[in-house]
């Protein structure tokens, strides 16, 4: 063998041992994989929420995996079960980092879930993208580790109190799960009601996981509101408005996205007519959004057991921004050239649906619309759209 040959060997073995040093390097990261972990909840009262975010982010990934992958790369996500509760996503986020090696962490469901794992997140300097909440703890002051999809809490309670005025109903109530949750939907509510000098009517509460909903339904009756709005997951939201309907009042119910809007009307049967959800994404079946008709038009063709929601197209928007960002990098995948990256999105769009991030700014959409459950089959009509970018920011 000469001996330019052996230079030319040497070269290739040099690249390789280099090729393989820079994918060791970035934890999840391989020359054909890119892991990514998630910590959802998979079983209890809150399971469906967890299962529509995986499932709709599954779809997703799937279909990237069959067209190549990000750069050749294909992406796996590993999904753990938390029940929704704290401690069991301090346990799982530890094993996503410290065993698993994930790349990013993504689609987290929950705020007290989230909240919990903030400092392992800023340990790791791991990116935390798409949770699945609203809480202005994920938004303010600016995480470089954490991007948002969704509009924020304060800001669907905005526009809930704005309807709700707007159509002279001003006797409103809170009825809130009692942890981080449910908090930051109240202040969300009590920024609101102050900037319109009114005052909350009544306040009630439910432990999280639990439809102990009697007590909350006693108290907020007692000031026959003309509105109610609900700040829980969809089994204790549905507990309370049966429980309040037993009283003979009709007030309207208002919740806020996290509930699961589809779950929420399967629960409510024939009670569900008429009751509000603010949307944070795109009515599904909406042809006015390329990524709605994109969505559907997969689900149907590849997940035909998927049952389209709000909750899994969420799912499905926040996995095809990270892809984007991933696809901008190039084959130089890092943390660090990810957060960049994302952070010079300007306008992005998804499918008639746009995102902007920054390193001031990493809440990317401020889109919220309305709908309401009609019938008794768990449909849903618009009742508004999306507010213009920048409305509540």
């Amino acid at each position: 063998m000469n001996k330019k040959c052996l230079r030319l060997i040497g070269f290739s073995l040099l690249a390789g041992v280099s090729a393989h040093s820079a994918y060791a390097a970035t934890p999840g990261v391989t020359a054909d994989t890119i892991l990514l972990g998630q910590s959802a909840a998979l079983s209890g009262p809150a399971a469906r929420l967890g299962e529509n975010m995986r499932d709709g982010a599954k779809l997703y990934f799937d279909e990237v995996n069959r067209n190549g992958g990000v750069h050749g790369r294909k992406i796996r996500l590993v999904s753990l079960d938390d029940g929704y509760e704290p401690a069991r996503a301090i346990a799982n986020t530890k094993q996503l980092i410290e065993k698993d090696a994930v790349f990013a962490l993504f689609g987290y469901v929950g705020t007290p879930t989230g909240y919990a794992v903030i400092p392992l997140v800023n340990e790791a300097k791991i990116p935390f993208f798409g949770p699945f909440t609203g809480a202005e703890g994920f938004r303010n002051p600016v995480n470089r580790n954490i991007f948002n999809v969704r509009a924020s809490y304060n800001q669907e309670t905005e526009a809930l109190v704005d309807f709700l005025v707007s159509h002279r109903k001003k006797k409103i109530a809170i009825f809130y799960q009692d942890d981080a949750y449910g908090k930051a939907g109240l202040g969300g509510v009590q920024l609101a009601m102050d900037k319109r000098k009114l005052p909350i009517v009544a306040m009630g509460t439910v432990e999280r996981n639990t439809v102990e909903v009697g007590n909350a339904a006693k108290t907020i009756a007692k000031t026959s509101p003309d509105a109610i709005i609900m700040v829980s997951a969809y089994k204790s939201c549905a507990a309370f408005i049966r429980e309040m309907n037993k009283t003979g009042l009709r007030p309207d119910y208002l919740n806020v996205s996290f509930v699961g809007s589809d779950a929420l009307a399967q629960e409510l049967g024939p009670d569900g007519h008429g009751v509000y959800i603010s949307q944070v994404v795109p009515y599904p079946w909406d042809s006015g959004f390329a990524v709605a008709k994109e969505f559907t038009a997969l689900a149907k063709k590849n997940a035909p057991d998927l049952k389209p929601s709000f909750n899994n197209i969420e799912g499905y928007i926040a996995a095809k921004i990270l892809v984007e960002g991933m696809r901008r990098v190039g084959t130089d995948l890092t943390r660090e050239t990810l957060i960049k990256a994302l952070e010079s999105f300007k306008d992005v769009d998804v499918g008639n649906f746009q995102l902007t991030f920054s390193p001031t700014n990493h809440s990317g959409s401020d889109y919220v619309g309305l709908t309401v459950i009609i019938g008794t089959s768990g449909s849903f009509m618009p009742i508004f759209k999306a507010k213009p970018r920048g409305a509540g920011r």
